[in-house]
C-alpha cells in the first residue's frame, strides 16, 4: 500500500543495511494484524456508535477499540473503527472530510424543482450551524463548510427529495435540512441519511457488516482458518495512502520510535510536492508506518541539502523495539559510556570536576533548541588550563594549595573572582 510506485520515488541513496525485523503489514502474525488494523463498518440503524464499537471490541476480544466520529443512532454507513494500535489514528480520521446521501421532507409543496436546486447552491461554503436539540456536543453556534452538494431526486407530489453532501467533519445534516426548508419558506426536515464516506474509506469498497465480524471471528475461532478475518480487517496503513511518503533506513527506524528527530541522513526516497507543514507519513523500507509526521523541508530542500531535521514527529504509529536499537554505538558515544563508568561523567552524561580536558573539544552539548550549552566544569578547567600556561608563577602555586587544601571546582571559581576583585581594589 505504502510502497506502490516506489520506484517512482526520488532517490536521496541506495546505500543502506537492510535488517531482517519487521515485514509487509498483510504478512503479520494474525495476533499482530488484528491489534494493527481498523474495519470499514456499515454502521446498522439504530444502535449507538458507542455501542457498535463497544460490540466489536468483545467480539474481537481485543483491549481498546476507537471510531471515526460518531454517527446518530438512526444514520447508517461508513463508521471506521479502529483496533488497537490503530486508535493513534483516530484523531486525524475524526478531522478528515465526510460525504453523506440524505432524504429531506419539505411540510408544504414548492412551486418548480429548479428552487430546491437553487437553496441547495446557496448552502455551500462557510455556514453557522448549531447543533441539535439531541446532539453529543455543546450546543453552540459554530461555522462549518459545505465543500459540495448535488441534488439526486425530487419528487414534488410526496415533497421528497434526495441529495448528497460533501462536507467538513461535524457538519449536522440534520440542521442542514432545516436551514433548507427555511430558504425555501415552506420549512422541512431530514428524513433518512447515510454515510458514504469517511475520510479516505467509502463504501464502495471494503465495506463490511456486524454480521461479517461476528462470522470470521467464529471462523477463525473454530477453523483456525483466518482468511475472513484477514479480509474483514485492513492495516492501519491503508487510512495513509493519501499522505506523501518519505522512506527511512532500517536502522532509523527504532530511533524514530523512541522520538528521535527524522534527520535526512536516514532519508532513502522522498516523494514529490511536499510542502512544509503538510502533513506527511515516515514509511519502513518493507511498507510499514513508522509515524505521522510535520514536514520541515520541501522536496525540493531534500535533494539540496545534505543534512538537518525534514519533519517534526506528529504520532508515532510503530510499538518501539520491533527493529533493533542502532544508535549509541559509534566512537564518541562508546567514550561518553566508557567515562561515565570511570566516574569521569556523571550519571546522565554531563561533565563534573574529574571530567578530562580533551572531552570538551571533541564533544559539544546542545539544548532542545539547537544552542550549545556551557558547562561549568568546562570553563573551570580551562581557567586552569591558561593559569598553568602564564609566565607568573603565582597563580599555579595558587592552584596547587588549593588542589592540596582538597577544594572543588567551584570554590576555586569563587577565590579566584575574590582574588581578582581584591587586586583590582589594590590597584585603585
Amino acid at each position: 500500500m505504502l510502497l506502490k510506485n516506489y520506484e517512482k520515488l526520488n532517490v536521496r541513496t541506495n546505500h543502506f543495511t537492510p535488517l531482517p525485523y519487521g515485514c509487509s503489514p498483510f504478512k503479520r502474525e494474525i495476533t499482530e494484524y488484528i491489534k494493527s488494523g481498523f474495519i470499514n463498518l456499515d454502521k446498522p440503524s439504530n444502535p449507538s456508535s458507542h455501542e457498535v464499537v463497544a460490540w466489536i471490541k468483545r467480539i474481537l476480544r481485543v483491549q481498546k477499540t476507537g471510531h471515526s466520529g460518531t454517527l446518530d443512532p438512526k444514520v447508517t454507513g461508513c463508521l471506521i473503527v479502529c483496533i488497537e494500535r490503530a486508535t493513534r489514528l483516530v484523531k486525524s480520521q475524526q478531522s478528515a472530510g465526510k460525504e453523506y446521501v440524505a432524504v429531506f421532507r419539505l411540510h408544504s409543496a414548492v412551486e418548480d424543482k429548479k428552487e430546491v436546486l437553487k437553496g441547495l447552491e446557496t448552502l455551500t461554503g462557510a455556514l453557522f450551524q448549531r447543533p441539535p436539540l439531541i446532539s453529543a456536543v455543546k450546543r453552540q453556534l459554530r461555522v462549518r463548510t459545505i465543500y459540495e452538494s448535488k441534488l439526486l431526486d425530487f419528487k414534488p407530489d410526496k415533497n421528497l427529495g434526495v441529495f448528497w453532501v460533501s462536507c467538513e467533519a461535524g457538519t449536522y445534516v440534520r440542521t442542514l435540512c432545516v436551514h433548507l426548508g427555511l430558504i425555501l419558506g415552506v420549512g422541512g426536515q431530514m428524513a433518512e441519511l447515510r454515510r458514504v464516506r469517511s475520510g479516505i474509506q467509502s463504501e464502495s469498497e471494503g465495506l463490511v457488516t456486524m454480521h461479517d465480524v461476528l462470522d470470521a471471528q467464529y471462523v477463525y475461532d473454530n477453523a483456525k482458518d483466518e482468511t475472513y478475518l484477514r479480509r474483514v480487517i485492513k492495516p492501519l496503513e491503508a487510512l495513509l495512502v493519501g499522505h506523501k511518503r518519505i522512506i527511512m533506513k532500517d536502522t532509523a527506524v527504532n530511533a524514530i520510535c523512541y522520538g528521535a528527530k527524522i534527520l535526512l541522513p536516514g532519508v532513502l526516497k522522498y516523494e514529490d510536492d511536499i510542502n512544509i507543514g503538510e502533513e506527511i507519513v515516515i514509511v519502513t523500507t518493507k511498507g510499514e508506518a513508522i509515524c505521522l509526521a510535520i514536514a520541515l523541508m520541501t522536496t525540493s530542500t531534500i535533494a539540496s541539502c545534505d543534512h538537518g531535521v525534514i519533519a517534526k514527529i506528529k504520532r508515532v504509529v510503530m510499538e518501539r523495539d520491533l527493529y533493533p536499537r542502532k544508535w549509541g554505538l559509534g566512537p564518541t558515544a562508546t567514550l561518553k559510556k566508557k567515562l561515565m563508568k570511570d566516574g569521569l561523567l556523571d550519571e546522565k552524561g554531563k561533565a563534573n570536576d574529574k571530567t578530562p580536558a580533551d572531552w570538551f573539544k571533541r564533544y559539544t552539548e546542545f539544548s532542545h533548541t539547537g544552542e550549545k550549552l556551557g558547562s561549568k566544569s568546562k570553563a573551570a578547567v580551562e581557567e586552569v588550563e591558561v593559569e598553568e600556561a602564564s609566565p607568573n608563577g603565582d597563580a599555579v602555586e595558587t592552584v596547587e594549595q588549593e588542589e592540596a587544601a582538597g577544594g572543588d571546582g567551584e570554590e576555586r571559581k569563587k577565590k579566584k573572582k575574590k582574588k581578582k576583585k581584591e587586586s583590582k581594589d589594590a590597584d585603585e
